[in-house]
C-alpha cells in the first residue's frame, strides 16, 4: 500500500468519528447518526481495498515477512530498569488469511448495525460514541500482533459493551450488563497473567544486538526465543505451560461462549438492543475462537495437539446442548442466542481436527455465522419494533401479512440449518469432513452431526409457528412489511449468504495458505518443543 497505514486507519477511524460525535450538539441527532454511518461505511471501503490488495499466497501465522500491510514501530520504551534492562512495547499490526475474513466481517457487521441503530432515540450522542469506541476495539483485536496491544483492544471492548447493554437494553439490562462484565473480566484476568508469564519467558533481538523481553506474539511462537529460566519456557523443566494454556483457553472460551461458560450470552442477547445483539453475535463471540487460533495454538502447539480431543468434546457439547435448549425456548431472541452457542460448537469441532480442511471449515463457519446470525437478530428486531413482543406463540400466519419479511427469514433460517446452496452448508460440511478425517475426533463427529437434526427441528418449528397457520388478528394494524431501511440491512447479508453458498472459494482462497501454514507449524513446532523439553 506504498506506506499508507491502512490498518491504523481502519482501526482508529471510529475514534475520529467518536470525537466528532462528542463535539456535536445533542439536538443534532440525525447528524450524529450520519457521521457514524459514514465512518462505518468508510471502514467497509477500506476493508474492500485491503481485500483487493491481499496476497493469497502469503502464509502469515508465525513469520513477520509473510504478514501483509505490516505497521510496526516502538510504542513504549523504558531503559535502565535494573535486572529487567529495557521494557519495550511495539505498535505491531498485520494481516494474514486468518484475520482478513474477521476484518471484513467486523467492517460489514458494524455498518449494518449502524443502519439498525437508526431508531435509537435515547441519549443518541452517548450511544453512537460508545458504538464507535466498540468498533475500534473489535477491529484492533483482529490486526494486533503484539500481545499487550491485543490485550488493550480486547479490554477496550468491555466498557462500551457494558454501557450499551446496561443503558439501552431491556427490562433486566443491569443484570445482563453486570453478568457480561464479570464473566469477561474474569477471563481477562487469566489472559493478563499468562501474558505476563510469556513476557518474562520470551526474548527478541533489538537494534543494538541485545536481547530483551517482549510481548511480540510472533517471537512467543518461536521456541528458540525462550529463556532457560522463564516459568512458561519449554526449556525450564518446572514450567507452567499446561496451566497457562488452560488459563488462556478459559479466557477465550468465555468469549466464545463455550459450555459451561455460556450463561452470560442468552441474558446479554435478550436484554441488548437489536444493533448490539447484531454486534455481539456477529463479531464479539468470534474473538474467542480467533484468539485460540492466533495465540493459544501457535504458542502452545504440543499442548494443543494433546488436548485436541477435549476441544472437540466441548464443541460437541456446545452443538447438542445449545440446540436442545434452543428447541425449548419460547422467546424468539433467546432461541437464536442458544442457536449461536450450538453453531460455535461447530467451530470448536473443526478447530479440534487439527487438519487443514477442518480449520478452514471452522474459520469459514465463524464468518458465515457472523452474517447469518446478524440476519437472524435483525429479523427479530423487525417484528419486535412493531409488536413489542418476542413471544413465539404470540404470532402466526405472518407469511400472508409480511411476504418480503418472510422471504428473508426463510433465507436466514435455512442458511442456519445448513441447506445446500447457502453459506452455512459449506462451512459445516468442511467441519464434519475435517473432523471425521482425524482419528482423534472421528467418534465425536458422529455425535456432532445430531446438531443438524436438532437445528432443523428448532428452526423449522419456529418458522411454522410464527409464519404459517392462522394470522392473529390483533396484529392486523401493527405488523407491516419491511421498509427501505430494513431492506438496506438485510439485502447485503442475504446476498453474501447466497453468494458464498454458491461460490465458497471466494472465502476459502483467502484462508487456505494461512491455514496450511498454521497446521504445518503446529506439528513442526510441537516436535521441536518436545525435543527441547527432554
Amino acid at each position: 500500500m506504498n506506506g499508507f497505514p491502512i490498518l491504523s486507519w481502519i482501526t482508529f477511524l471510529p475514534i475520529i468519528g467518536m470525537i466528532a460525535v462528542l463535539i456535536m450538539p445533542n439536538k443534532m441527532e440525525k447528524g450524529i447518526k450520519l457521521i457514524t454511518l459514514v465512518i462505518t461505511g468508510l471502514q467497509v471501503i477500506l476493508a474492500i481495498i485491503l481485500l483487493s490488495n491481499f496476497n493469497y499466497s502469503a502464509g502469515g501465522i508465525y513469520e513477520a515477512s509473510s504478514f501483509q500491510f505490516i505497521e510496526k514501530f516502538r510504542w513504549i520504551e523504558i531503559s535502565g530498569l535494573s535486572w529487567l534492562g529495557t521494557f519495550k512495547v511495539d505498535y505491531f499490526l498485520g494481516v494474514d488469511g486468518i484475520s482478513m475474513p474477521m476484518l471484513l466481517l467486523t467492517a460489514l457487521v458494524s455498518f449494518i448495525a449502524t443502519i439498525s441503530s437508526w431508531k435509537i432515540n435515547k441519549s443518541v450522542k452517548g450511544f453512537f460514541a460508545l458504538f464507535l469506541l466498540l468498533d475500534t476495539g473489535m477491529m484492533g483485536v483482529f490486526v494486533a500482533l503484539d500481545f499487550l496491544l491485543f490485550y488493550i483492544f480486547w479490554e477496550l471492548m468491555l466498557l462500551p459493551m457494558y454501557f450499551l447493554i446496561g443503558i439501552w437494553g431491556g427490562p433486566r439490562k443491569e443484570y445482563a450488563a453486570i453478568k457480561f462484565f464479570i464473566y469477561t473480566l474474569f477471563g481477562s484476568v487469566f489472559m493478563l497473567l499468562v501474558m505476563i508469564g510469556l513476557y518474562f519467558s520470551t526474548t527478541e533481538v533489538i537494534a543494538d544486538g541485545s536481547r530483551v523481553f517482549t510481548f511480540n506474539l510472533l517471537a512467543m511462537m518461536d521456541p528458540t526465543n525462550y529463556t532457560t529460566n522463564g516459568i512458561l519456557s519449554p526449556l525450564n523443566p518446572n514450567n507452567y505451560r499446561f496451566i497457562a494454556y488452560i488459563a488462556l483457553f478459559a479466557g477465550f472460551a468465555i468469549k466464545i461462549p463455550m459450555f459451561p461458560f455460556h450463561t452470560w450470552l442468552p441474558d446479554a442477547h435478550v436484554e441488548a438492543p437489536t444493533p448490539i445483539s447484531v454486534i455481539l453475535a456477529g463479531v464479539l463471540i468470534k474473538m474467542g475462537t480467533y484468539g485460540i487460533l492466533r495465540i493459544s495454538y501457535p504458542i502452545f502447539p504440543q499442548i494443543t495437539l494433546d488436548l485436541a480431543y477435549y476441544i472437540g468434546l466441548f464443541g460437541v457439547i456446545n452443538i447438542i446442548y445449545g440446540g436442545l435448549v434452543a428447541l425449548a425456548q419460547k422467546d424468539f431472541k433467546k432461541m437464536i442466542a442458544y442457536s449461536s452457542v450450538s453453531h460455535m460448537g461447530y467451530v470448536l469441532l473443526g478447530m479440534a481436527s487439527m487438519s487443514t480442511i477442518g480449520i478452514n471449515g471452522a474459520i469459514f463457519q465463524m464468518f458465515n455465522h457472523g452474517t447469518i446470525t446478524a440476519m437472524l437478530f435483525l429479523i427479530v428486531g423487525v417484528v419486535y419494533d412493531r409488536a413489542h413482543t418476542r413471544e413465539i406463540n404470540a404470532f402466526g400466519g405472518l407469511a400472508n401479512k409480511m411476504p418480503m419479511y418472510t422471504g428473508f427469514v426463510t433465507i436466514a433460517f435455512f442458511a442456519a440449518i445448513g441447506l445446500p446452496s447457502l453459506s452455512g452448508f459449506v462451512s459445516e460440511a468442511l467441519v464434519f469432513v475435517g473432523a471425521f478425517s482425524s482419528e482423534t475426533t472421528r467418534i465425536l463427529t458422529m455425535f456432532g452431526t445430531l446438531g443438524i437434526l436438532i437445528g432443523a427441528a428448532y428452526m423449522l418449528w419456529t418458522l411454522q409457528r410464527i409464519f404459517f397457520g392462522e394470522f392473529n388478528k390483533k396484529w392486523d394494524d401493527v405488523l407491516t412489511d419491511i421498509d427501505f431501511r430494513e431492506y438496506a440491512m438485510l439485502v447485503p447479508l442475504a446476498i453474501i449468504v447466497i453468494f458464498l453458498g454458491i461460490y465458497p472459494s471466494a472465502m476459502l482462497d483467502i484462508l487456505n495458505t494461512s491455514v496450511n501454514t498454521l497446521v504445518g507449524f503446529l506439528h513442526s513446532s510441537a516436535a521441536t518443543i518436545t525435543k527441547m523439553s527432554m
